[in-house]
């Protein structure tokens, strides 16, 4: 994939009217929406459930990928897949067996992707790379937004964008974490194929469609 796409966090939306600014980054051009799930004890913050991806579900046709940061994650797959999921992302940290948990996203009829917080090391998802569609990484630390990005996650991009490109498939890397117009171009020489952008886009003073124009430029460069 030649194209960097761009996936609006909705975690930075303003919530009293989440379905119209979903609505206005679709038409704006994003490619898909990058929905973080947060339960209070994997990560301190609490977002929404399943609930909440249901109703964006119903008024955007776009692909929505599910950022598991939740501790029962096998529990709570199908209640996201049935609320409209195309992809569901979990952190190696909170699954026991990560190999039967990603064959269970798939077989749900959803792409299964796997992240890892900062601080562990990417040994710890190598063994995985051949059952996974979606490889998230991020670039701060999960459950807040707003962070600035850790530079000296930069390298840890390369070296798995070059262990995607090893493995047979269409595999995609995403970095989540403190990506902005300052930040974005070093994610995408760095290896990014999916920038997710919160503040960036929800949280611009010009508005949502010109935030999207301009990252879609940077992403261009």
């Amino acid at each position: 994939m030649s194209d960097v796409l761009i996936a609006p966090s909705v975690l930075a939306a303003d919530f009293a009217v989440l379905g119209e600014q979903v609505r206005e980054a679709e038409l704006a051009g994003a490619d898909w929406f990058h929905i973080d799930v947060m339960d209070g004890h994997f990560v301190p913050a609490i977002s929404f459930g399943a609930p909440v991806v249901r109703g964006i579900r119903g008024v955007t046709s776009l692909p929505l990928d599910v950022h598991l940061m939740i501790d029962s994650v096998d529990s709570q797959l199908e209640a996201f897949v049935s609320a409209g999921a195309n992809s569901i992302t979990v952190h190696v940290e909170a699954i026991s067996d990560p190999a039967a948990t990603l064959r269970k996203i798939r077989e749900l009829g959803v792409r299964p992707g796997l992240t890892l917080r900062p601080t562990t090391s990417v040994d710890e998802v190598l063994p995985y790379l051949d059952l996974i569609d979606i490889l998230l990484v991020m670039t701060v630390e999960p459950g807040l937004g707003g962070q600035e990005l850790l530079p000296e996650m930069l390298p840890r991009i390369e070296l798995l964008s070059g262990r995607l490109r090893q493995i047979p498939g269409e595999s995609i890397l995403v970095v989540d974490g403190g990506l902005n117009e300052s930040t974005i171009t070093q994610a995408v020489s760095a290896g990014a194929q999916v920038i997710v952008a919160g503040s960036a886009v929800f949280g611009a003073t010009d508005g949502i469609s010109a935030a999207l124009a301009r990252l879609r430029v940077l992403t261009s460069v």
